[in-house]
């Protein structure tokens, strides 16, 4: 029978006195995952290191996370937008395994699984995911936002069967890589964030970690997208590894007029309702009635799209007209935050959640995934309802 190892690319590099395997898999093939398996009985490995970060390690070993989310703390934290994104993508990954019959991360599992009953050390060594998104969206345009969020809502709500050819695409790099490379490809800020950092990223985490456990012989266990960009990496070498997983890690600040802007909407709009004010008390009401109504309104609206309870519809309305005056607290956090006090999601929610959120209308179901539409969606339309109503106030005193 011919060996599972003849069609995974696979190279070499030795740096001090570590050898690097550098093992090329397909995260969505049953033949990785039985590459992974012989190379790793063959006992000559000290250590294992995968493509994964620390938050992507434990969905693939415990499903179940999701019912330990504590909603409160991940609104007040701003995190919402960040899980979501996680979901979607989860559920993505299980239409490729329901359609296909194929679980995407096999192989990176079955290299813990071994590690674990060889008793061998093992290193996680890809960023967290949520830093690079982060990163992305850091470096990237309103734009290029835009047609990534679009991109990631077309591939949870499409109804239409991943192709062979898309397949194919995803045997060549990783779940995050594949689902954005055609926006990866024509950006070269995302190309950088999403892809190329992460190649030096685990190359230095592969420098770490061999200095701090000591491994003689390392079987490294990434997607074959990576496996270029982390053999250059080593042979180059990387001065101080450390440091640059220090900055590779950092999330930029926003730039100088990202950070202003909501300061400078909320003086302009507030200069304007004293304008108003100044040449007369109607106008000065009017003009306050219209940001309430415009702004209230259409974070309303957001909310009930999301299938929102009839008085968190109402708190948006409430909401949002004072949340947007201040940028440090979003009208999606209000309206989770009720939300989640009248209909607080119960241990069947949670435990159903992945299966639900497959299917669109299953978003709209759960009370979990909810929460989480009702916090993106007032977002978006108090967004809206910011630029409208500014604009018709000084439409207004023009």
């Amino acid at each position: 029978m011919e060996s599972t190892l003849a069609k995974q690319p696979v190279e070499r590099v030795t740096v001090g006195e570590t050898t690097f395997t550098l093992l090329g898999t397909a995260h969505v093939s049953r033949a990785s995952a039985d590459a992974v398996r012989e190379m790793l009985g063959t006992g000559d490995y000290d250590t294992v290191a995968v493509e994964l970060c620390d938050a992507r390690h434990q969905a693939l070993s415990d499903p179940d996370a999701w019912k330990k989310m504590d909603l409160f703390q991940i609104i007040r934290q701003g995190k919402g937008g960040i899980v979501a994104a996680n979901l979607a993508l989860g559920a993505y990954q299980r239409r490729l395994a329901e359609q296909f019959g194929i679980e995407p991360g096999a192989e990176m599992k079955a290299a813990l699984d071994v590690a674990e009953e060889k008793e061998l050390k093992h290193a996680l060594i890809d960023r967290n995911i949520g830093i690079t998104f982060k990163r992305v969206f850091r470096k990237v345009g309103f734009l290029e936002k835009f047609s990534l969020f679009s991109g990631l809502l077309f591939s949870l709500f499409s109804r239409e069967e991943i192709t062979e050819e898309e397949i194919e695409k995803l045997k060549e790099g990783d779940m995050l890589e594949s689902t954005f490379a055609e926006f990866a490809m024509q950006s070269e800020k995302l190309y950088s964030s999403l892809i190329a950092e992460r190649d030096e990223y685990m190359a230095a985490q592969l420098l770490k970690q061999s200095r701090e456990t000591g491994a003689k012989h390392m079987l490294v266990v990434i997607g074959a997208g990576h496996l270029k960009g982390i053999l250059n990496y080593l042979r180059d070498g990387i001065a101080q590894p450390e440091e640059r997983i220090e900055k590779l890690d950092e999330i930029p600040p926003p730039g100088i007029i990202l950070r202003a802007l909501p300061w400078l909407i909320t003086a302009a709009v507030l200069t304007g309702f004293g304008i108003g004010f100044a040449r007369s008390p109607e106008l000065g009401a009017e003009l306050v009635l219209t940001w309430i109504l415009i702004n209230g309104t259409l974070a309303a609206i957001g909310a009930a799209a999301a299938g929102a309870h009839p008085l968190t519809i109402v708190s948006g309305f409430v909401a949002a007209p004072i949340t947007s005056l201040n940028p440090a607290v979003a009208a999606g956090m209000a309206t989770a935050a009720v939300e989640t006090w009248l209909r607080k999601p119960t241990v069947g929610d949670f435990s159903s959640l992945r299966d639900d959120v497959m299917k669109w209308t299953g978003w709209w179901k759960n009370r979990v995934s909810r929460i989480l539409l009702v916090l993106v969606f007032s977002n978006l339309g108090s967004m809206a309802g910011t630029w409208i109503a500014g604009f018709r106030i000084f439409d207004r005193l023009s």
